[in-house]
């Protein structure tokens, strides 16, 4: 069985939380939190920072983890890592390419454009856990460096 490893965070601000609007055909104008694939010799905190800073500019620390989701898509076992994050320094922008838009969005603003979110919304409850605070240690993810 193929697997693939997503990795991404949430960010928060204000009450809002950061979107990504994609631009690849098989998920055009869905909105996402910024997130995508693991690349080779990646850890999964390394890979949630490269994702976040590609697809929205920021630079952040990771704080905590919210949600693992696993699901089999296609014949692939995808096992998504959502990240608690804090906002290092914050230059917003799309890259064009992969992301049209970056945007904020409250969360009852989110749950109300269902239709336009990417999966049908499979990170809401990783955004609901940042607003309940039920943010995982960092101690049960061991990243070990060869």
């Amino acid at each position: 069985m193929n697997v693939k490893v997503v990795t991404g965070g949430i960010l928060g601000k204000d009450g809002k939380f950061l979107l990504v609007q994609e631009n690849q055909k098989i998920c055009k104008g869905k909105w996402n939190v910024p997130a995508g694939g693991l690349n080779e010799n990646e850890s999964l905190i390394e890979g949630a920072k490269r994702e976040i800073y590609e697809e929205t500019g920021c630079k952040v620390e990771i704080t905590g983890i919210l949600e693992i989701i696993n699901e089999i898509l296609e014949g692939v076992n995808v096992v998504c890592f959502f990240f608690d994050t804090k906002i290092i320094s914050e230059n917003i922008k799309a890259d064009g390419e992969e992301i049209s838009n970056v945007k904020w969005f409250t969360y009852e603003e989110i749950l109300n454009m269902k239709d336009k979110l990417r999966a049908d919304g499979y990170f809401l409850s990783s955004i609901k856990n940042k607003i309940d605070n039920k943010i995982q240690s960092m101690e049960i993810i061991n990243c070990i460096r060869k």
